[in-house]
């Protein structure tokens, strides 16, 4: 009898285990929550939320414009802003960094952000 129990409690910690390694897994390899905005148009209320197309997909550098280039008269510079809180087409509390947002995405996630 006491064999059986033995053998239970270790299938559960194998199982256990299991579970941990998959939420880990799942939680690194996910991007984070990001939204594209005005990165001139910050209030107390936060960033403007802009259309998507205004930001370069994928960007890793913050900037719509990349590096060297000069920003266009009168349009905005609109950027990912990653993990942030929304509220009335405005987000704040986040960062522009998508490797800073993954690396306080989660559980075993440090050091990964290659982006």
């Amino acid at each position: 009898m006491a064999e059986t129990r033995r053998r239970l409690r270790s299938g559960t910690v194998v199982l256990g285990g299991m579970g941990v390694i998959a939420a880990a897994l799942t939680s690194c390899g996910s991007d984070p929550d990001r939204r594209c905005v005005d990165r001139d148009s910050y209030t107390y209320e936060g960033y403007k939320i802009v259309a998507d197309k205004n930001c370069k997909s994928g960007s890793g550098s913050g900037s719509s414009y990349g590096k060297g280039a000069k920003k266009k008269t009168g349009s905005s510079d609109a950027a990912w802003y990653y993990d942030s809180d929304v509220d009335a087409g405005r987000a704040d509390y986040g960062t522009f960094s998508r490797s800073e947002a993954v690396d306080r995405g989660g559980f075993g996630c440090s050091g990964s952000g290659g982006g």
